[in-house]
């Protein structure tokens, strides 16, 4: 018994330092694991911009646009020459229908009934693309179209396709997206803040707040809701930048507050050098597109009045100014052209991901807690078609339906307002 228990000893010995050795290796693997999450905690990929481009290695596609976007046609765009984006060729021409390997789709024009889906079936692999920059509480209809698309595109981070209002580039890449903010944007303002404003309602939030902001300080309100806005070259986005510039503050109030739902309203006061005033999603939301002192937020402060006392503080402190201006001389903006670059972004990523058919199922989570609730009792009528018969039978795509009844929404409810600025 003594032999046998001396002769285990060994053996013991043995286990008990290859285990020690084995502890020791995973001692250091997760020293080695907790040590590169230190790092990349200390030097994040900083702001949200678009993902990288998808390997080109695929064979030419066709985007078809099933609708201009408010129904204001522009011009196709070539995308090699504008963004360096290859194999793909972007129609408008419905007869492409078949031989288009995507189609994309603007969601207003398919709510509001203006467009469409296409009765006939869809041939096999082409990619529906869902486009939507509107807000959740402007965007209606959504119960109507689950399962219908492909692929999403709009301003939300989550998307299939995502391609923000704006976003910010470092400087050694701003050569390719035009040049960085000349230092000069950091100049003192003589005039405080200014806000451009068509769509104007007493129910909107922004207009209270600005109610309460201007017993306080001095705001220039333009648009249709105040004084005519300066013309200048380049379109809309133009003249706003251009009338900012003129102030050391400007009034980013979005007309409604949601996720990623940051608009070009902040995009043209960061070109502009002014210090956007910024009433939208939460502060940490912002602060995934800028830096923390690129922008005030309304929720700063207790009150109006303490934010009104801040920005009068700024306006005669230059020094103190500076904290939220100095950021700019690492960044310049890129603001995508509405819808050329959507159109040749949405074709790349198409091309990228040739092959797959996954069917969005989740579109009326992005929207009010009011359409959850109709989805969810209309769901039994969406698994068998509208009038009890089969899908498959009488309508290929599910879809002759559907167009119906947004119709018959869109007779009930009335046109719904186009100037949401």
């Amino acid at each position: 018994m003594g032999v046998g228990r001396s002769f285990c000893w060994p053996r013991r010995a043995r286990y008990a330092r290859a285990l020690r050795r084995l502890c020791s290796c995973a001692s250091a693997a997760v020293a080695v694991f907790l040590l590169f999450r230190g790092v990349c905690a200390l030097y994040p990929d900083r702001f949200r911009t678009p993902p990288p481009p998808a390997p080109d290695d695929a064979g030419p596609v066709t985007l078809l646009v099933w609708s201009h976007p408010f129904g204001r046609r522009g011009a196709l765009p070539d995308c090699l020459r504008l963004y360096r984006i290859g194999g793909c060729a972007i129609t408008d021409d419905a007869s492409a229908y078949r031989a288009a390997d995507a189609v994309i789709f603007h969601h207003r024009e398919i709510a509001s009934g203006s467009a469409r889906l296409p009765a006939e079936p869809r041939p096999r692999a082409q990619k529906w693309i869902w486009l939507n920059y509107e807000s959740p509480t402007h965007t209606r209809r959504l119960w109507l179209l689950e399962g219908a698309f492909n692929l999403t595109m709009s301003y939300r981070s989550d998307s299939d396709i995502f391609l923000p209002y704006g976003y910010l580039l470092p400087r050694a890449r701003t050569a390719e997206h035009g040049r960085a903010p000349p230092d000069e944007l950091a100049r003192p303002r003589r005039r405080l803040a200014a806000w451009v404003i068509s769509n104007w309602s007493e129910k909107h939030a922004r207009v209270a707040f600005y109610h309460r902001l201007r017993r306080y300080v001095q705001v220039d309100v333009y648009g249709r809701a105040g004084r005519p806005l300066p013309r200048a070259g380049g379109g809309g986005g133009g003249s706003v930048v251009r009338l900012a510039a003129r102030y050391s503050f400007y009034l980013a109030l979005e007309n409604s507050q949601h996720t990623d739902y940051i608009t070009e309203k902040l995009w043209n006061a960061v070109r502009a050098g002014a210090v956007p005033v910024v009433l939208g999603p939460p502060r940490r939301n912002y602060e995934r597109f800028l830096p923390p002192e690129a922008f005030i937020h309304v929720d700063d402060f207790p009150t109006v009045r303490e934010l009104a006392r801040y920005l009068l503080a700024l306006g005669r402190s230059p020094s103190r100014m500076r904290r939220h201006l100095d950021w700019r001389g690492g960044y310049s903006v890129h603001q995508p052209a509405f819808w050329a670059e959507h159109y040749c972004t949405a074709c790349r990523a198409v091309r990228g991901g040739r092959g797959r058919t996954d069917v969005v199922q989740d579109l009326a989570h992005r929207n009010p807690l009011n359409e959850l609730m109709i989805l969810q009792l209309l769901k039994p009528l969406m698994s068998v078609g509208y009038n009890g018969a089969d899908p498959e039978k009488t309508d290929p795509n599910g879809f002759k339906e559907r167009n119906l009844a947004l119709e018959d929404l869109v007779d009930q409810e009335g046109p719904e307002d186009q100037s949401l600025l």
